[in-house]
């Protein structure tokens, strides 16, 4: 995995396109095309046109392979195609493999996002323009064109399309029928996305109701064992199983509604109680403050600043810096060494109000958080990353919690 790129962090730049895009035009639509038999279809013939990398040459030209099994190996067969399974080179291969494919989207004017071998196309429209579907599916024809040439398989199965905004206008899209090479394609009413459900009401619950289930799945077979564990094995096996599925992509969560937020909370406090193995009547407040554990809330709020301390400093890809803009006054004054950001302006009756780019502003005015307008410029100055987090977790406010 590259550096500053970890796995969850693509799906915010979608989720503030998506969130914008349902402010300004009232829907938008998603499509992921699923592609098959990517690795086995890298040949030689891509990287012979330099002299200077004759060493991928050698690494994808002149190979066998055979099977051993119980000291007995078969024949040794050439291979022509593909890499080696696992190996380094194979993710960089394959992404030069599919570059073409990008060029294909754009001469269509289609916003769309890659991720190893899942691309998702998507575009926002207004309610009574609905044109744009027929460049979309003229889009995918050129995709499935492209990767039968490339030995490449559009699997329409698993090719998703889902709408996003409200009812009434999801209900006046849902009669102009999709399809895909002959298949008619259904909208979905959830896609998962990098492990994220997403729902047409962008509320999650959906995504929560899984979490919950899950953790408390990992709970109950956590308490037949307690008995039978240290505390610290106990912790880590928590954090493994249950912190580490409420704390993934959490800062997506930022804006969802108290009672959304809740039933996590909940599993936060189970946890909590099966770990240090209090009543359930106890307190939960002072527990999780002797754990050191931030509740939920926090927890998003805490995730947001520290995506914003990294943007700020260069530690984050670029399609999260993009979303944070700087703020630079046209005279001269004295904010303009203060580190301020730019309010991105969005309609507080509709959704973009949940953006990265307008949530980190008011999570840095919170009242757990609360220091953004006293010291902005302490998210760009680099090196001081352990004074910043301490300064963060400083400040969070346990408050009251129940359950």
């Amino acid at each position: 995995m590259r550096r500053s790129h970890l796995h969850g962090r693509p799906v915010h730049p979608l989720y503030s396109l998506l969130l914008f895009s349902l402010c300004l035009t009232g829907y938008s639509t998603g499509r992921a095309p699923s592609a098959s038999q990517g690795c086995n279809c890298i040949t030689m013939l891509l990287m012979n046109k330099h002299n200077t990398l004759h060493w991928f040459k050698s690494y994808l030209s002149d190979r066998f392979q055979f099977v051993h099994v119980n000291n007995d190996s078969s024949e040794h067969t050439r291979v022509n195609h593909g890499v080696l399974q696992g190996s380094f080179l194979g993710l960089i291969l394959f992404t030069l493999y599919m570059l073409p494919l990008g060029n294909i989207i754009r001469k269509h004017c289609i916003n769309f996002h890659c991720y190893a071998d899942n691309t998702q196309l998507y575009l926002s429209m207004k309610p009574d323009v609905t044109n744009k579907l027929a460049r979309l599916q003229d889009c995918l024809k050129d995709i499935k064109t492209w990767m039968t040439y490339n030995f490449l398989l559009l699997n329409s199965d698993k090719t998703e399309v889902i709408v996003f905004g409200p009812k009434h206008l999801r209900e006046l899209l849902s009669k102009h029928i999709v399809t895909l090479d002959g298949i008619t394609l259904t909208f979905s009413t959830t896609v998962r996305n990098l492990g994220i459900i997403f729902d047409q009401d962008m509320s999650f619950n959906s995504h929560i109701k899984q979490i919950c289930r899950t953790s408390f799945f990992h709970l109950r077979n956590t308490v037949k064992i307690r008995n039978i564990l240290s505390q610290s094995d106990a912790e880590k096996l928590i954090h493994a199983f249950v912190t580490s599925r409420l704390d993934y992509c959490n800062s997506l969560l930022s804006g969802c509604p108290k009672s959304s937020l809740r039933h996590l909370q909940l599993i936060q406090n189970a946890a909590a109680r099966v770990l240090t193995g209090v009543n359930k009547r106890d307190h939960i407040s002072p527990i999780l403050a002797s754990l050191h554990w931030l509740p939920v809330k926090s927890r998003i709020e805490f995730k947001i600043l520290l995506l914003t301390y990294k943007a700020l400093n260069n530690q984050s890809p670029s399609y999260l810096k993009d979303l944070i803009v700087p703020y630079y006054p046209s005279r001269t004054l004295r904010s303009q060494t203060a580190g301020l950001l730019v309010v991105p302006r969005i309609s507080k009756s509709r959704m973009g109000g949940r953006a990265f780019s307008y949530q980190l502003l008011s999570c840095g005015t919170s009242s757990q958080f609360g220091f953004w307008r006293r010291t902005p410029s302490l998210f760009l100055r680099p090196g001081l990353k352990p004074s910043f987090l301490t300064k963060l977790i400083v400040r969070a406010d346990w408050g009251t919690l129940r359950g």
